[in-house]
């Protein structure tokens, strides 16, 4: 549920939506307040609507949960930048690259706040009316997150502009005859300007000609003498607004039919929201959503082959009318909705994810991107029954078990695999396969496959004698041992769990006697030093007092002796040899 809410809210801050961003991760941070990534995203959505202390806030809990994560730092320094802390910033960014020194954002972003604290220290700078809107980390974000200027942060001559603009604003002066850089200005300063090519570029050369009267000017004036093809424009526009007055009718006309249609929906009187979509169509072939109605329509009413063409029939239309690509994307995922319902019959959803997948790289939407993974589930599902049977299951399994007693273990664990294949809820066969994995010395999967032998059957003591016996082999005693005794508590009087529990004994006292090798010692140490369990109780403030009350306080510790959760602490640091009793 956290990753879906992530999605969600990495969908849209993509889309710009960072009010929504924020709220997604919020939810994802209830549901997991210990991932640091969502914090990290949270930040960098407040950033982006200007709320610097929230995103410093966010900033700061996510280089406390994740402090050797360079991508933390460049969130703290952005939102120290975005509140005018440069020196602040500096360091943070300072930090990051200590963790990555190769990371360019950092670079870049170190570079900004040294700018920055640079202009603080030499005061306000000449009045420029426009630098403060090409200043500071959140320029992009503004122009990413509006519809206008998205599209222009992937034209590399215009990056470069504007990092050049960044660099010094009077630079903008050399810029302005760029329509990008005047929409982006605009954008920046939440106004409306006129500038770069369209009709205010025919008219600048001649409200200022005085300024202009170097020899160019006489050449630019040779293509000038142009004066025939003016009287010739003058009866056309009556043709034109005849032509845009009658397209005015129909496209009224047609919006008209259009809400007939949506009120016949609504009624469910799908023959005539047909008809009313089909007469919108041929009045108006400008505007796809009077398609994407009627596909919406043959939806409702199964008739899933008409849906498709219309949706087919819409993607064309719209390429060629330039139509905003989320209605594009719209027609793909409906499209793919059809043919999942389909999928019921025909069994095949490769269809419906390939429309689902298309709709994505069109515009990334939560409610696409939900539909393809049930899509994909669907068929992992229908895949999974069609292969489902227990009997072959068996029969696999017997033959991983004799191939196992020939000592063939990787022979064996194909064989298991199949077996799981066929009956994916089968603990033995997790259990038998974890036994090879421990065999070739393949702990991790091992360990995996014990841990999933459990889960499906918590009384199966083969699955904790499989766990315990990788955990041995890792050397992590004080895991096995806690596995042996909860495989004990529902098989009170299995041997192999009883053996594993005195193996485990003799290897935990054998640290807190003393009796380790140099060598063993030093294993153990590095073992337990790369441990999350033992990192924790080294970092807990609490233990680290204990610790030195040990060394220096023996009134302070034997109080700490009668704490069954300290001493739990103590044993577990003498057993990865981290701590040696005397």
């Amino acid at each position: 549920m956290a990753d879906e809410a992530k999605a969600k809210g990495n969908a849209a801050f993509s889309s710009g939506d960072f009010t929504a961003a924020v709220n997604h991760f919020s939810e994802a941070i209830d549901l997991a307040p210990t991932n640091h990534v969502l914090y990290s995203n949270r930040s960098a959505a407040y950033a982006s609507l200007n709320k610097y202390s929230e995103a410093l806030a966010d900033a700061n809990k996510t280089v406390e949960i994740k402090p050797d994560w360079s991508k933390g730092y460049s969130r703290l320094g952005a939102a120290h930048c975005g509140l005018g802390q440069y020196n602040d910033a500096v360091s943070a960014y300072k930090k990051g690259l200590e963790i990555d020194p190769n990371n360019e954002a950092l670079k870049s972003g170190l570079a900004d706040a040294q700018a920055g604290a640079a202009r603080s220290r030499a005061g306000p700078p000449p009045m420029n009316p426009f630098g403060d809107a090409f200043s500071g980390p959140e320029m992009w974000a503004k122009l990413t997150a509006d519809p206008s200027t998205r599209a222009f942060s992937q034209q590399p001559d215009f990056v470069k502009m504007m990092q050049e603009i960044q660099k010094n604003p009077s630079n903008l002066n050399l810029y302005l005859k760029d329509r990008r850089v005047m929409q982006a200005l605009g954008v920046l300063l939440n106004v409306k300007l006129h500038g770069g090519a369209g009709a205010e570029d025919e008219e600048m050369p001649e409200s200022p000609p005085e300024q202009k009267q170097p020899e160019p000017r006489k050449e630019e004036k040779k293509p000038e003498p142009q004066p025939e093809p003016e009287p010739e424009p003058e009866p056309e526009p009556m043709e034109v607004n005849e032509e845009e007055r009658e397209a005015k009718k129909r496209r009224a006309e047609a919006i008209k039919e259009k809400e007939a249609g949506n009120a016949a929906y609504k009624k469910k009187d799908f023959d005539t929201a047909i008809q009313r979509y089909t007469k919108a169509i041929e009045l108006d072939g400008e505007d796809i959503s009077f398609i994407l109605n009627r596909a919406a329509t043959y939806l409702e009413m199964g008739q899933f082959e008409d849906c498709i063409k219309d949706c087919e029939k819409a993607v064309e239309r719209g390429r060629e009318l330039r139509s905003d690509f989320k209605m594009i994307a719209k027609a793909l995922t409906r499209k793919g909705t059809a043919y999942v319902k389909m999928a019921k019959c025909s069994k095949d959803f490769e269809p419906a994810i390939e429309s689902f997948q298309k709709a994505l790289t069109e515009h990334r939407n939560p409610d696409t991107l939900k539909k393809l993974n049930d899509a994909e589930k669907a068929k992992k599902d229908l895949e999974q029954q069609e292969y489902y049977d227990p009997k072959l299951a068996d029969e696999e399994r017997e033959k991983g078990n004799e191939y196992f007693k020939q000592q063939k273990y990787p022979e064996a664990i194909k064989q298991y695999t199949e077996a799981l294949r066929r009956n994916p809820k089968d603990p033995k066969a997790y259990s038998n396969r974890a036994a090879c994995y421990t065999k070739l010395g393949a702990m991790p999967e091992g360990l995996k496959d014990a841990e999933q032998c459990i889960e499906l059957d918590p009384t199966f003591a083969k699955g904790y004698t499989r766990k315990g016996a990788v955990q041995f082999f890792m050397k992590e005693y004080e895991k096995a041992l806690e596995t042996y005794q909860e495989g004990l508590k529902h098989n009170p009087s299995n041997q192999e769990l009883l053996d594993g529990v005195r193996r485990c004994v003799e290897q935990i006292n054998k640290a807190s006697r003393g009796d380790l090798s140099p060598e063993e010692l030093k294993e153990r140490q590095a073992k337990g030093m790369q441990d999350p369990e033992i990192q924790n109780i080294l970092q807990d403030p609490v233990m680290r007092q204990v610790l030195t009350d040990f060394q220096e306080n023996p009134k302070a510790a034997q109080e700490h002796t009668k704490n069954p959760m300290v001493m739990s602490k103590i044993q577990k640091l003498v057993s990865a040899g981290i701590v040696q009793l005397r």
